[in-house]
């Protein structure tokens, strides 16, 4: 985890020269929701790693695809082993860049829209997501729920399971942000 939450800052770092622009977060919670006629399916994890830069307004995702933890162990490991293939594709990842400017020295809470690539199961798509950022003090708490289609990301859902697996996912993504300090 440790290596993610260094990737990310070291990315994000190397666009600019303060560090006091840059936040990161090393227990970035993401989750998701997949509901269809016979069953809802639900994984969460909190093993994600993220970094901000309020000043080129850049941010980056990464989440390692075994972390996500299901109610039914069934599920976990068809998830894993034949959907999302984990140890071929062992990361999801975003890199995106907030459209607004929000007002990150000043406590508030804004909307903001992200545009960038998500990657996942080794296919990268553009996706443009709403979500809120929050000052208080030196934290930033972001939140956003976007939706994404398996297919997009040549996931295949075999015929017989098609009608347990929805084909649009809604992806929810917590983050709490501190400044990153070496």
């Amino acid at each position: 985890m440790k290596y993610l939450l260094l990737f990310a800052v070291a990315w994000l770092s190397a666009l600019t020269a303060a560090a006091q622009d840059v936040y990161s977060c090393k227990n970035t919670r993401l989750s998701f929701f997949s509901s269809s006629p016979l069953e809802d399916i639900e994984a969460k994890t909190d093993k994600g790693a993220s970094a901000l830069n309020t000043k080129t307004k850049e941010v980056f995702f990464k989440v390692p695809i075994s972390s996500f933890q299901f109610k039914k162990k069934l599920m976990q490991e068809h998830f894993n082993e034949n959907y999302l293939e984990s140890d071929k594709y062992p990361f999801a990842e975003f890199k995106g860049t907030i459209n607004e400017s929000p007002e990150f020295s000043k406590d508030g809470t804004y909307p903001v829209t992200v545009t960038g690539t998500l990657n996942i199961h080794g296919v990268t798509k553009s996706y443009t997501a709403k979500g809120t950022i929050t000052t208080q003090g030196n934290t930033l708490t972001v939140a956003s729920t976007f939706n994404v289609r398996v297919a997009d990301h040549g996931i295949k859902i075999p015929s017989l399971v098609i009608q347990n697996v929805a084909e649009v996912v809604a992806v929810t993504v917590n983050a709490i942000y501190t400044p990153y300090t070496k």
